[in-house]
């Protein structure tokens, strides 16, 4: 089957040459203009049209990876289209670099056809949001999902924490947690156990609920049950067993324990024997963490009415079902293990609860307090006997003055939104009660959700800890990555992440471009260059012949879960920039290896560079919103295409990857979006006001967005701060209200890992993800 294919420039051109793939070239003229043909190259005389035609022996059925390929190379704009995108009803008009491509017997040059599509009158995505009404939050909560997110509650530096699901039609459920992991206790066999309890009538037609934390921003939970007459009204956190928190009762956790409670830690055997002979000590403790909740029941009715509640009863976290043997004591209020240890204290207007399950008949106006406190691990009974004393109003205040202690000694930020000054506040502490180690000093390890730190997603929590003026506890965070360096350099904290070690670097010199410590970058200077060496040792390693033109210099690595170990430019990206931020810091401490790395990190943009233009090149183009087409680019040097374009074969959804699709719901854009080439101008490596930057906005908003929102996880997905960079107000005001009504909680503030994770019971990734909360602050 033969095609002819009629290419165009406006502007004219003088040489170039045609490559196909995947389909034969029968010949190739010069329709108009005055041209020097041979094979595949091209040559038109200066000054007049330029038109070509190609004849091509191709393929009844031209789709799938197999699909025909047409790349035009000349010495400015090259591109490349799929031959089975050529029709006349859908031209392929390139604007940015006045390119027809169409049937060989369309015979409408490019203006006529480019005058028909402005007639048109046709907008792309970004056009049409700049001439919309500006975008708000009320607007945004009204045209997305509605996160509903459990809370994570804990006294910061420990990782002895609770997740909480607060009673809406079902049980209320408690989760101890060692961080990312659920506690198990002996008594079940080394099984995590999950406490419920019950107020009001159960599951109903009508809920209303609301949750609230303390004050707008502390991480103490305000809730409201309406049950017609009955009103509930809980308040829930966490304080420590016999100690005050506002008295320093924090000590903490070595962060090489508190991080191995972290999914997908990485140590050295070194690390690792060192983190087994400290773990017993730092975990058996002589006071545990204590969730204390009080829920005041009261009458608003006019007439007598009954209220409901029911004592904590240990299940199996797993499964929802019975847990371990136990029995509740009337006379103590305890619920107690058959070992004899107590998991919960229970009380009823300060006395011991009457019974495990209570109906009490309140007049109009009458009210009864419920309390729990649930310690994090069970407790004998003397101590069981000790925390029955301990006064909720006065653990209450205790806790507030803590978390407002904190807030007290950090920057505010203050905006006419009350929503987003409060969320500013409540993020900061959310950072701060993940963030483990030991009191006052050492180490801190940043976590990010139910993860242990990793070097990219621990970035933002470390800088705007900075930016609030948490330098201390920045300083901390970072010291626990250089604290894991490997001996030649290598910085890794989650296994099977390449990238840590340029985006420790840079987060490094953000920290030190808001302190300008350089007795502090004195002391980390050997580490940093150690780091440096590492990636320009390994980026030696790819200046190879054969790689030209596909990533030369250029280093390869996974730069998230899934496992693709390509020349990625996320990956060059963050160890470009990293380079370049340890030049800056070193300038004063190590002057001669700064002009070093700036020149080496100046060769290595070049390289990137080269690699992205010629990558851009064998891209094909895509058809946006104005009808134009517009140029593409690969998330790795060596890909042909966007990912999810399928030009080249891959199994992108094979075994070793199904499982990471399954539990993150991520779907065909993940790479191309959320770990895509846009970083490069996060990286500093494409300006982002250049034609290159505007592609990749246009192709990623018309063909990944939705509201101007990247799926899965949003805010792994840079182009909200691109639209900052170039000006455009109103598209990142669709993003970031969109991407903030869609992944946080509206209620409390919690972000979860992703949009599809939204929604309670969904297990396995994390509902609290502090890395999607460290790019919203």
């Amino acid at each position: 089957m033969e095609r002819c294919i009629a290419i165009e420039w406006r502007d004219g051109i003088q040489e170039g040459t045609v490559e196909l793939h995947n389909v034969e070239l029968v010949d190739l003229t010069a329709a108009e203009g005055t041209a020097d043909v041979r094979r595949r190259a091209f040559r038109f005389a200066p000054g007049g049209p330029c038109r070509l035609l190609l004849r091509i022996e191709t393929r009844e059925n031209d789709i799938g990876a197999s699909a025909g390929r047409v790349s035009v190379t000349t010495p400015q704009n090259p591109f490349t289209f799929f031959l089975r995108d050529v029709s006349p009803e859908y031209p392929i008009v390139i604007r940015d670099i006045g390119v027809l491509v169409t049937e060989g017997n369309d015979e409408r040059s490019f203006e006529a056809v480019d005058s028909l599509l402005h007639r048109a009158g046709r907008l792309t995505k970004l056009q049409q949001t700049e001439i919309d009404p500006e975008e708000s939050f009320a607007t945004a909560a009204a045209n997305t999902v509605h996160p509903h997110c459990p809370i994570w509650l804990g006294v910061s530096r420990d990782i002895r924490i609770f997740d909480l699901v607060l009673p809406e039609g079902h049980p209320a459920m408690v989760q101890p947690r060692l961080h990312g992991m659920l506690k198990g206790i002996p008594e079940w066999d080394g099984k995590a156990v999950q406490y419920q309890f019950e107020v009001g009538r159960g599951s109903l037609c009508e809920r209303k609920v609301t949750r609230r934390l303390e004050s707008g921003v502390l991480p103490i939970v305000r809730a409201t049950v309406v049950d017609e007459d009955i009103t509930y009204d809980v308040t829930a956190f966490v304080g420590l067993e016999n100690s005050l928190l506002a008295a320093g009762g924090v000590r903490g956790i070595h962060y090489l324990v508190a991080a191995a409670h972290g999914i997908g830690y990485s140590y050295t055997e070194e690390q690792e024997k060192e983190r087994r002979l400290l773990q017993e000590d730092e975990l058996l403790r002589d006071e545990e963490t204590v969730l204390f909740i009080q829920i005041d029941v009261v009458n608003a009715g006019s007439v007598p009415r009954y209220a409901w509640f029911k004592g904590a009863e240990p299940m199996d976290a797993h499964v929802q079902e019975q847990g371990p043997n136990w029995r509740y004591e009337e006379a103590t209020g305890f619920g107690r293990l058959e070992s004899g240890r107590v998991f919960c204290v229970s009380k009823l207007d300060g006395s011991p609860l009457p019974q495990q399950e209570m109906a009490v008949l309140l007049k109009p106006g009458e009210a009864v307090a419920f309390e729990l406190a649930i310690p994090h691990a069970p407790v004998s009974e003397a101590r069981a006997v000790a925390l029955r004393a301990a006064d909720f109003g006065e653990r209450l205040t205790d806790c507030v003055e803590f978390w407002n202690g904190k807030l007290e000694s950090v920057a505010r930020i203050r905006v006419p939104e009350k929503r987003i000054t409060e969320m500013t506040q409540a993020g900061l502490l959310h950072l701060d009660l993940v963030a483990y180690g030991l009191e006052p000093d050492g180490p801190v390890a940043a976590s990010t959700g139910q993860y242990c730190p990793i070097g990219s997603e621990s970035s933002p929590l470390i800088q705007f800890m900075d930016s609030m003026g948490m330098h201390g506890l920045a300083r901390r965070s970072l010291e626990y990555f250089l604290e894991l360096q490997r001996e030649n350099g290598f910085i890794q904290s989650f296994s099977g992440y390449m990238l840590e070690t340029g985006a420790v670097l840079w987060s490094l010199g953000e920290h030190y471009r808001y302190t300008r410590d350089d007795t502090w970058a004195a002391a980390v200077a050997s580490k940093v260059l150690k780091a440096c060496n590492f990636l320009l040792e390994w980026r030696k390693s790819n200046k190879r012949e054969d790689l030209k033109g596909a990533g030369y210099g250029l280093i390869e690595g996974s730069v998230a879960d899934p496992k693709d170990p390509y020349r990625q430019f996320m990956l060059n990206g963050y160890a470009y920039l990293g380079i370049v931020r340890a030049a800056e810091m070193l300038e004063n401490v190590r002057a001669a290896e700064s002009v070093r790395l700036r020149e080496e990190a100046e060769q290595y943009r070049n390289d990137i560079r080269t690699a992205l233009l010629d990558a851009a090149a064998r891209s094909p183009v895509v058809p946006v919103g104005d009808g134009t087409w517009c140029p593409t680019v690969p998330p790795w040097a060596e890909a042909i295409g966007p990912v999810a374009l399928f030009a080249e074969e891959g199994d992108w959804y094979s075994l070793d990857r199904q499982a990471f699709y399954r539990r993150t719901g991520a779907h065909f854009w993940v790479r191309d979006s959320m770990l895509g080439p846009l970083y490069l101008v996060f990286h500093e490596i494409v300006e982002p006001d250049e034609q290159m930057a505007e592609w990749m906005l246009s192709y990623h908003s018309e063909l990944m967005l939705r509201r101007n929102v990247a799926s899965t996880q949003p805010y792994y997905s840079r182009h909200p701060w691109i639209h900052l960079k170039r000006g455009e107000v109103k598209a990142f005001l669709k993003a970031y209200y969109n991407g903030l009504a869609s992944q946080a909680d509206r209620e409390t503030y919690t972000f979860p890992e992703g949009l599809a994770r939204t929604h309670l019971h969904i297990e396995r990734d994390s509902l609290h993800k502090t890395h999607e909360e460290g790019w919203f602050l």
